[in-house]
């Protein structure tokens, strides 16, 4: 489990350079990605559920980098970009397009259609989390 936690590290890392975010952003932005990969074994483990692992993972990216943001005084995008990285879910569509080379249909249907729910759940994760923000702001801005 650490050495999983280290590969998320510098996994986000290694993006967040790649992508060019803000050079005092980069460390938080790996601690993100590895909260989110904590998250996600977590569930993974204890509920044996990819999709579920994957969207509570990226909502706590989400949730980490919409904070990061407001501390920082950058957009969320420069740790959410990168912090979400680790939860890709690469490897589903890789055995999919691999089944489908060895003609078996039945098998590539079943992990196509599992990277597809894992990839929504990441997505509706993201927009949550940021909608979360949002609506808290504008309460914020009301009261004043």
């Amino acid at each position: 489990m650490i050495q999983q936690i280290a590969y998320s590290f510098f996994a986000t890392v290694g993006f967040a350079y790649i992508f060019n975010a803000p050079k005092k952003s980069i460390f938080l932005t790996g601690l993100i990605g590895s909260a989110g990969w904590i998250t996600y074994a977590y569930f993974h483990h204890t509920y044996t559920a990819n999709i579920l692992g994957s969207f509570a993972g990226a909502l706590v990216v989400a949730i980490l980098s919409e904070l990061a943001a407001r501390q920082y005084k950058m957009p969320a995008t420069v740790f959410l970009t990168s912090g979400i990285i680790p939860l890709v879910p690469g490897g589903g569509m890789y055995f999919t397009m691999l089944e489908l080379i060895r003609r078996d249909f039945d098998s590539a249907m079943s992990k196509g259609t599992e990277t597809i729910f894992i990839a929504g759940s990441i997505a509706i994760a993201i927009a949550l989390g940021s909608s979360l923000f949002r609506v808290k702001r504008r309460k914020e801005n009301q009261g004043n």
